[in-house]
């Protein structure tokens, strides 16, 4: 009889601990990360946004402040900026002001089903442009073709304007239903969308016409 070793790659035992360290291992990584992405997508607060304190999710209130949108070498992708105050729709909102009405923003998003068309931080369809990074389209800025169709003399006036009439701005092949939006709906939306673009998303999407430049040679997300 032989007496030969039997190989530890066919040792039952072996494989039963190896099992009981993987899944160990795996869940307290998971623990792990699980707190780590709770720690990233907690809101902020204004006193963050008063003291420069850069958070992934920002406080409700910076819509009163400007956003921009820069080049990060060191990420290698372009981030969200928070810059001096800014007027939104006309006034400064308190903590508890921002709050509701971004609050009013997201229950108007989900209530006229805005996903079925349009993609919202990755979740959504692709028939209509994705608004993740709306607010920052140039299209809707000074001198763009959005305030000028609109009447209309600032970004957030613009977007509200044409969430509740978007048929009489037809500037897609793809043109927006009438959703019936009422004006405080779309201040909501417009607070949500500015708030939205203010999340750093590690450079999503990828294929927004974040410059100037490029809206001169004809990029634009804009509807």
């Amino acid at each position: 009889m032989s007496n030969k070793k039997a190989s530890v790659w066919t040792s039952i035992p072996f494989w039963r601990r190896s099992a009981a360290w993987v899944t160990g291992v795996a869940s307290v990584l998971l623990i792990w990360l699980t707190f780590d992405s709770i720690s990233q997508i907690n809101m902020g607060t204004e006193s963050d946004l008063k003291n420069g304190i850069d958070k992934r999710v920002p406080a409700a209130t910076v819509i009163n402040y400007k956003i921009g949108y820069a080049m990060d070498a060191k990420r290698g992708h372009e981030v969200p900026t928070i810059g001096e105050k800014q007027l939104f729709f006309g006034k400064e909102w308190n903590e508890e002001d921002a709050k509701n009405l971004l609050h009013l923003g997201k229950l108007t998003s989900q209530s006229k089903n805005c996903m079925n068309c349009h993609t919202l931080l990755g979740n959504g369809a692709y028939y209509a442009p994705d608004l993740t990074k709306a607010w920052l389209d140039p299209a809707w800025k000074d001198g763009g073709p959005m305030q000028g169709m609109t009447g209309k003399n600032s970004v957030e006036e613009a977007i509200s304007e044409f969430l509740q009439h978007p048929s009489q701005y037809p500037t897609h092949a793809r043109m927006m239903p009438d959703l019936k939006i009422t004006k405080e709906e779309s201040m909501g939306l417009v607070a949500f969308l500015k708030h939205m673009s203010s999340i750093d998303t590690n450079g999503f999407p990828r294929n927004f016409s974040k410059t100037d430049e490029q809206f001169k040679r004809g990029g634009s997300n804009a509807h």
